[in-house]
């Protein structure tokens, strides 16, 4: 298939529901990827922070292989190795107690706000300005920007919002009410926003003295992506739920919603296709390279090489969860894909989220392409 007719056949028979870059991508392998013409270009989002080992890696295919040559999917009816095996990863690299695995980011949110509620027994539940959380009617009541709310309103009850990287606008915010409260320790979608130290643990300190739950939405930032294997152990806090998905897969569709001193009762929760032992032995593949490769210590010290030669420009983030300001995002994004690198915007926000084994020359190879748009 050719660029060409890709558009012809999404306008005819795909829900037109996505602002689409003009590129017609068919491979990839390590930080590039490939259009229909064979073209190269460098990847500087990994899918949106999902293709956290790169494309193709070839254990995570060997993986995929083997597990899909012996079981693909079983109901939660019965046991799956694989779940429990990544239950018990993910227990230990958080530090939480539990797990429930769904599909998607979106999935994790929708399932922190059920067993809040349940838990608290309270229903408000206070969310961030510019904040991004998923586009379901839970999650889109707790995302800020009127352009994904207005459409679909009344969106579901008792959802507010305080401002980001502002305790006493939360402190104003919170009430009897207030079951929880959910945040992102970085803002993606809100332009990579990195709050003042001390803001995490200033929420954690304000939900502990109001008899609230926090939730820390880490779909973005786990699993590496801002240099540390979650953004949350930085600030030496501990959420009451988290929510993870994105890098955890490496492409492949999982998510995870973890939490501590509480739990669903049966039948209150669940899911079709939820750890399904074809998705977790990809996710246990994926924790493995991270490991082994040291991509945590890589996206730390790419991420750091990335900004000092940005230096002078409008350049934020940690690791490799970075945003560059410039002056028209859409402008400088097609662009840069003239000049084969591929990335995205939020508004005039460049966002680099490059895989977290990308190589620093090829890291700085982009980045050097990127100075000479700007």
């Amino acid at each position: 298939m050719e660029y060409k007719e890709a558009v012809e056949l999404e306008k005819r028979c795909f829900a037109q529901v996505f602002g689409r870059l003009p590129l017609l991508l068919t491979k990839g392998k390590g930080s590039y990827v490939y259009d229909d013409k064979g073209r190269r270009y460098y990847d500087m989002f990994a899918g949106i922070a999902v293709s956290s080992v790169g494309h193709a890696h070839p254990k995570v295919v060997k993986a995929i292989s083997a597990q899909a040559g012996k079981l693909m999917h079983v109901s939660n009816w019965v046991y799956s190795e694989p779940q429990l095996v990544l239950a018990k990863k993910l227990t230990g690299l958080t530090g939480m107690e539990r797990v429930f695995l769904t599909n998607d980011g979106t999935s994790a949110v929708e399932g922190a706000f059920k067993l809040a509620r349940k838990v608290s027994g309270k229903p408000g539940i206070i969310s961030m300005e510019h904040s991004f959380h998923g586009r379901t009617m839970g999650a889109l009541s707790a995302t800020w920007a009127e352009k994904y709310r207005k459409p679909f309103e009344p969106l579901v009850p008792g959802f507010k919002f305080a401002r980001y990287d502002d305790l006493d606008s939360l402190q104003d915010a919170i009430d009897k009410d207030t079951g929880a409260v959910i945040v992102e320790p970085i803002l993606g979608e809100g332009g990579v926003k990195v709050p003042l130290d001390g803001y995490l643990k200033g929420v954690r300190d304000i939900t502990h003295d109001k008899g609230a739950l926090m939730i820390v939405d880490e779909v973005q930032t786990g699993f590496g992506r801002t240099g540390v294997w979650f953004d949350y152990k930085r600030a030496g806090i501990e959420p009451d739920i988290l929510v993870l998905a994105k890098g955890l897969g490496g492409g492949f569709p999982i998510g995870a919603l973890m939490y501590s001193g509480m739990d669903f009762e049966k039948g209150q929760h669940g899911g079709t296709f939820n750890g399904s032992p074809l998705a977790c032995t990809v996710a246990n593949t994926v924790i493995d390279i991270i490991k082994k490769e040291k991509l945590v210590e890589n996206s730390k010290k790419v991420g750091d090489a990335i900004k000092k030669e940005l230096e002078g420009h409008s350049i934020h983030g940690r690791g490799l969860m970075l945003g560059l300001d410039v002056e028209d995002g859409p402008k400088t994004v097609l662009e840069l894909i003239k000049r084969g690198v591929v990335t995205i915007h939020s508004q005039n926000t460049l966002r680099m989220l490059p895989a977290l084994n990308i190589k620093r020359r090829e890291a700085l190879a982009a980045v050097k392409i990127i100075k000479e748009v700007l």
